[in-house]
């Protein structure tokens, strides 16, 4: 019997997985798709990529389509845990080169294959999905962000790698954490009623308990000035984060600064519009629209081209060193 040869993306064609990759992008994450036509055209074709992979196995964790409608996540029977074992098998396989028969999954053989992604890498990224199938949540902040580095943080990460930072800068690197860590804050501002509805909870107990709510009622019609008053401290978290990333976007080449800084633009604007609408924040889901993510993408142009990052005081309390080592999962 003949063995399967390891080839890069399970021995599909390039192109072709560029494609789907890019089909992928532009369905499941219009501001992902928006930032990313920004990189000069061989960084965008590695994120078209990373995204696929990250895509597909959040559409595989949560049982859904492209970001749609959630499966079911709680309870013996849900099937989350043996997803989530799926997602390794499938992973490790695509990183070894072999075939998967999945789009998502060889679109990170192929990029294995063009930069050093490491399974330690997507482990870190795996362990976030692990978490929610074992139906965890965060008890103090500190909580909160080691998740927040494990869905987010470790891909902007992978993404540092993307766009060819030096394996050995490692500040570089904390800084593409940082941009990660905002981007998944902004994401819990914006999404905690849709996640109270499929049962989870990602703002820190410690936090819901100042305000005497519980986890379960936090979101409660009744309890959204409660709610609210929470996310000056959110925000203001996701900008501290953000404003660490920028220090890293000024050490890129101009494409890859501008579209970092685009996104992190368009990023933090929905954590900002959740702030400013306050206990009206969850009435509707809160989007950048099509005019407002040009203005960011202009705005954006005119910072990578002053390149000139903020100083900061004092860097974020939560660093990629301390976030990372995490028992279990």
């Amino acid at each position: 019997m003949r063995s399967t040869p390891a080839q890069a993306g399970g021995g599909r064609n390039r192109a072709a997985l560029v494609e789907k990759a890019h089909q992928s992008i532009i369905r499941g994450s219009r501001s992902f798709a928006f930032a990313s036509s920004l990189f000069d055209r061989p960084t965008r074709e590695k994120a078209w990529l990373l995204y696929a992979w990250c895509r597909r196995c959040d559409d595989i964790a949560d049982d859904q389509d492209h970001g749609g409608e959630l499966g079911r996540q709680s309870g013996a029977h849900s099937g989350a845990k043996d997803r989530v074992k799926g997602i390794r098998i499938l992973t490790n396989r695509a990183l070894e080169g072999m075939p998967t028969a999945d789009i998502g999954f060889d679109a990170l053989g192929m990029l294995a294959r063009e930069c050093p992604i490491t399974q330690d890498m997507t482990d870190d990224v795996i362990r976030g999905f692990a978490m929610d199938a074992d139906e965890w949540r965060p008890r103090t902040e500190g909580d909160m962000m080691r998740y927040c580095y494990h869905v987010a943080g470790a891909v902007g990460v992978m993404m540092a790698h993307v766009m060819g930072v030096d394996s050995r800068d490692s500040d570089t690197f904390d800084r593409a954490c940082d941009l990660g860590l905002a981007f998944q804050l902004a994401n819990i501002a914006r999404d905690v009623v849709e996640d109270d509805a499929a049962g989870r909870c990602y703002l820190p107990v410690e936090w819901l308990v100042e305000m005497d709510l519980s986890p379960g009622q936090h979101c409660k019609p009744a309890n959204r000035f409660e709610l609210a008053s929470l996310m000056p401290r959110m925000i203001a978290l996701m900008d501290h984060h953000a404003d660490a990333a920028r220090i890293g976007a000024a050490r890129l080449h101009f494409r890859q600064r501008w579209a970092v800084l685009s996104a992190a633009r368009i990023y933090t604007a929905i954590g900002h519009k959740v702030l400013r609408r306050g206990q009206k924040a969850w009435h509707n889901r809160v989007v950048v629209g099509p005019l407002a993510k040009l203005g960011h993408v202009i705005a954006a142009f005119f910072e990578a081209l002053a390149n000139s990052p903020p100083v900061l005081d004092e860097m974020p309390r939560w660093t990629r060193a301390e976030l990372r080592p995490v028992k279990g999962w």
